[in-house]
Formats: C-alpha cells, structure tokens, sequence
C-alpha cells in the first residue's frame, strides 16, 4: 500500500533505515532544520541509536542518503502503539519528518511518508497518525492523510 504517489522520484534517493554512521552524515543537522535539536555527543547517539534498534519494527527511523554527497537530506519515524481497543489493534504514529532544505521539489518527503506507511501497514496497524503545522497540511493530504479532530499539547521544558 503506497499511499503518496512517488512516480517520477529521483530513484538515486532510496529509503532505509538509519544507520549508526548516519551521525557523521549529517542526520542531526538535518533534525535541526525541523525543531530544536542541540548537538548530540557520538556517545549519546550511539546509546540512543541501540535502544531505538532493540525496539526492532516498533519504532523505525528512515532516512535517504544523497549517493553524490553522501550526506542524509530526509528522514522521518514510526512508532507502534500497541492498545486494548480494536481487539489489542495497534497505531502508527508518524514523526520528525524533514527533507533538507536543498533538496526539497525532489519528491522525498513523499518517499519517506511513503516508506512509514508502508510500514505501518505491513506491521498490522489499522491506522497511521501525524501531527503537523498548517503549511504543510497540502502535503500530507498529497499523501493520502486527512485532517481529523484537534492537536492538543502540554510541554514540560
């Protein structure tokens, strides 16, 4: 099931998922293009990495590296929710997603929506949600996403 039309996308921009080495990449610089992302010490991301990896298909991390530069220009997550409700279904939550300022018009968000739903699907979860601001509401409706309810948030820091 893809539900973001990806036809015509570069194919030299392929989706995986994130790799230890992805740091030295650029992925962090990436997430800081998004939202508030402070350095990341190798260390940290390292520990962090393996305690996302134990996870295993609950929680995958997708990015595309640009084989010409080698650095990562989009990524994004899922998470696996399991619930009691739905007969013990489960829920996709789709996060962090970002395409690298130079390399927007490419398609790669798409691909990388794509890639998260995809993923949700085959995982046996019987829907996908997102939170995201206004501007990028068009997007995500390009993707197969439609607006329901409201956003609500509390921060603590």
């Amino acid at each position: 099931m893809q539900d973001c039309d990806s036809s015509g996308i570069d194919q030299r921009f392929q989706v995986r998922r994130l790799e230890l080495l992805d740091k030295r990449k650029g992925f962090i610089e990436l997430l800081q293009q998004l939202t508030v992302c402070d350095s990341v010490t190798d260390k940290d991301f390292e520990d962090r990495f393996k305690e996302l990896s134990s996870l295993g298909d609950d929680h995958v991390i997708a990015v595309i590296e640009d084989e010409q530069s080698g650095m990562i220009v989009a990524t994004g997550s899922v998470f696996i929710e399991k619930k009691f409700i739905r007969n013990c279904g489960k829920v996709a939550h789709i996060e962090d997603v970002v395409v690298d300022a130079n390399t927007r018009g490419k398609q790669l968000g798409k691909k990388i929506v794509g890639f998260l739903t995809d993923h949700a699907c085959s995982t046996g979860c019987y829907k996908v949600i997102l939170d995201c601001n206004v501007d990028n509401k068009t997007f995500y409706e390009k993707c197969g996403f439609k607006q329901k309810e409201v956003q609500m948030v509390k921060y603590f820091i």
